[in-house]
């Protein structure tokens, strides 16, 4: 074999194996680290478009409800709803909270310093709250009347009963599950180059039939159930807003960003 075509072969064969645990690392916590230096404004911005956009989750899902029959297997169908929210999301660059535990964690755990933690802090703070009010925004805009169908707006209503028909702890430990689901999604994208959509849809696909619980999704709708009048805030803090946000956070925080740093440090010896 002439050396040219040796180097052209090795080449190939570098392109196409897998990045290593400790590249993936480096790429998402220097992602975090950008993210830490962007300016408040600019993160509460891109949270707030973030959990608009989410609302397509409820959307697609509703839309889907509405023209689907009562059956066994509905569920498997309208969960492909769930999803299109998360990729809008991810392939658009947005923050999304449950997203930013692991990016912006990674820095942390490297540097571990007060003004290193206040930076993560504010960053989950701003993101979340954000998040949260856009996601208000979409449910507020969808129970308009004029919006849309009866039909749809009748699957938003189950929809949001559905978000609020777990107990606190059922809500905690489903909430762990959907945040490890989600942290490993973005652990596993760096890796995925043009198979990303597809990546995010099987992962977020897996949280909707699976009846797993996310901070912002399940927000979405049940702010929309708060909107039409059918649930109360104190329903929605008690059986949404705290087990799930602590769920996501373990979920994210300790199975993911972690665990996967532990092993990249291991390496280092």
């Amino acid at each position: 074999m002439e050396p040219d075509e040796e180097e052209h072969e090795r080449q190939t064969a570098a392109e196409r194996r897998s990045l290593s645990a400790r590249t993936v690392h480096e790429a998402l916590r220097s992602e975090g680290a950008s993210e830490l230096e962007r300016p408040w404004t600019a993160l509460a911005w891109s949270g707030l478009a973030a959990g608009v956009s989410m609302g397509l989750s409820m959307l697609t899902q509703g839309v889907l409800r509405a023209h689907l029959p009562d059956a066994s297997w509905t569920r498997l169908v309208t969960s492909l709803g769930y999803a299109v929210g998360f990729v809008a999301v991810t392939l658009g660059r947005q923050q999304l909270f449950t997203e930013t535990t692991l990016t912006a964690c990674l820095p942390l755990l490297r540097e571990w310093t007060r003004p290193m933690l206040f930076s993560v802090v504010r960053l989950w703070l701003v993101v979340l709250s954000a998040n949260l009010l856009g996601a208000w925004l979409f449910a507020w805009a969808a129970v308009q009347p004029s919006a849309f169908s009866p039909e749809v707006r009748s699957a938003f209503a189950a929809l949001a009963r559905e978000a609020v028909s777990h107990d606190p702890w059922s809500a905690f430990v489903r909430g762990i599950f959907g945040g490890w689901i989600i942290a490993l999604m973005v652990w596993l994208l760096p890796s995925a180059d043009t198979a990303r959509p597809w990546v995010i849809v099987m992962m977020t696909y897996l949280i909707g039939a699976a009846g797993l619980t996310h901070i912002i999704a399940g927000s979405v709708d049940a702010f929309y159930g708060i909107a039409a009048g059918d649930l109360s805030w104190v329903t929605y803090v008690w059986h949404v807003g705290l087990p799930v946000l602590v769920g996501n956070s373990i979920g994210g925080i300790v199975l993911v960003a972690m665990l996967n740093h532990a092993q990249v440090v291991a390496e280092e010896g």
